[in-house]
C-alpha cells in the first residue's frame, strides 16, 4: 500500500486540481537551483564538464534529499508517508495542466482571434509564435500535448514505478534542466549538452511507451503504422514517437520548419495529409491524454499488486 495508495492520491489530486498558478512547486525550486548553478559555472573554459557536474550533482542531490525525507517521514507514521508521497506525486504529474493549457489556446484562438491565440500558445511552446497561422497554432498545441504527455505524465510515472518518489523527482530535475539549458546556442551549446543528452536517455523508454499507450487507448492501427514509419524521423530521438502516434490517430500532418529562439529549425514532416485541424479536435486529444495517464496508473498499480501476491 505504500506504493499504490500514494499513486492513487497523487493521480486524483492532479485530476481534480492540476497545477494552480502561484502555488509552491518543487519544479520552481529546481529551476532556481539550476539558474543559480548556471550563472555561477557557465563561464570560462571546460563548460561541458561544468554543465555535466552540475547536472549529475543536482540529480543525485535531489534523489538523496527525497530518499532521506521519505525515510524520516516513514519512521514517524506510515499514513504520513502515504499522504506526503501522494502530494509529491501530484506535483510530479502535469496531466490536467497540460490539457487545460492546450484547451485554452484552442478556446482563445476561436473566441479572440489570431493574436490572442499566438500569445496564449507562447505560454506552452518554445517556438516563435508571432507569425503562426491558426492552423499552425492548432498543430503546435497537438504536438505539444503529445510530446509532453511523455515528458510530463508517462515518464514521471515510469520513474515512480522504478524508484519511487525520489526517482520521479530526479527525473523532473533532469527534464527541467534540459528545458532550461539544453539548447544549441552560444550560451548553452557546451554547458547544456550533457543535460540534453541525459534527458534523451531517460526518456527513451517512456516516449515509446507513451506512443503505444496512445494507440492502445484509441485502437488506432494507423497510429501504430505512423509510429513505425515516422517515429524515428524526428530530430529528437524521442519526441517523434508520441507525435507520430497522435498524427496517425487524427490522420493529419505534424512537423515542418519552425523558429526557436531566433533560429530556424527544419523539422521533418510527420504524416502526409495536410488537412485543416478543426477546433473540436482538442477534445479528442484531451481524452487520449486522460486515458493514457489512467492506463499507466492502473498498470503500475496492477503490476505492483501482482508482484506482491
Amino acid at each position: 500500500m505504500l506504493v499504490v495508495l500514494p499513486l492513487v492520491i497523487g493521480y486524483v489530486l492532479d485530476l481534480l486540481i492540476g497545477d494552480p498558478e502561484n502555488w509552491p512547486h518543487p519544479v520552481r525550486v529546481f529551476g532556481t537551483l539550476i539558474a543559480n548553478g548556471e550563472r555561477l559555472l557557465n563561464q570560462g573554459t571546460v563548460r561541458f564538464l561544468k554543465g555535466a557536474l552540475l547536472t549529475v550533482g543536482l540529480c543525485i542531490g535531489i534523489y538523496l534529499f527525497f530518499a532521506t525525507l521519505n525515510r524520516l517521514i516513514l519512521s514517524i507514521h506510515p499514513w504520513l508517508y502515504i499522504a506526503m508521497n501522494g502530494v509529491w506525486i501530484w506535483y510530479g504529474l502535469a496531466n490536467k495542466g497540460l490539457i487545460t493549457e492546450g484547451q485554452k489556446v484552442f478556446s482563445v484562438l476561436q473566441a479572440d482571434g489570431l493574436d490572442a491565440g499566438r500569445a496564449q500558445l507562447s505560454r506552452i511552446v518554445g517556438r516563435d509564435t508571432s507569425r503562426l497561422s491558426a492552423q499552425q497554432i492548432r498543430i503546435a498545441v497537438l504536438e505539444t500535448m503529445s510530446e509532453n504527455l511523455s515528458d510530463g505524465v508517462i515518464a514521471p510515472l515510469f520513474f515512480y514505478a522504478l524508484a519511487g518518489v525520489p526517482g520521479m523527482m530526479a527525473y523532473k530535475l533532469i527534464n527541467t534542466m534540459d528545458s532550461m539549458v539544453g539548447y544549441r546556442s552560444d550560451r548553452y551549446e557546451q554547458f547544456g549538452k550533457f543535460a540534453a543528452r541525459l534527458d534523451d536517455v531517460v526518456n527513451f523508454i517512456p516516449a515509446r511507451l507513451t506512443a503505444l499507450l496512445m494507440v492502445l487507448v484509441t485502437g488506432s492501427a494507423r497510429g501504430f503504422q505512423f509510429i513505425l514509419r515516422y517515429g524515428s524521423r524526428h530530430k529528437s530521438p524521442n519526441a517523434g514517437y508520441p507525435e507520430a502516434a497522435l498524427a496517425g490517430i487524427l490522420n493529419c500532418r505534424f512537423g515542418g520548419p519552425n523558429v526557436y529562439h531566433g533560429i530556424l529549425v527544419e523539422k521533418p514532416f510527420i504524416g502526409e495529409w495536410e488537412r485543416r485541424i478543426e477546433p473540436q479536435e482538442i477534445n479528442r486529444a484531451s481524452t487520449i491524454n486522460q486515458l493514457s495517464c489512467f492506463c499507466m496508473v492502473l498498470g503500475i498499480c496492477g503490476l505492483y499488486l501482482l508482484l506482491r501476491a
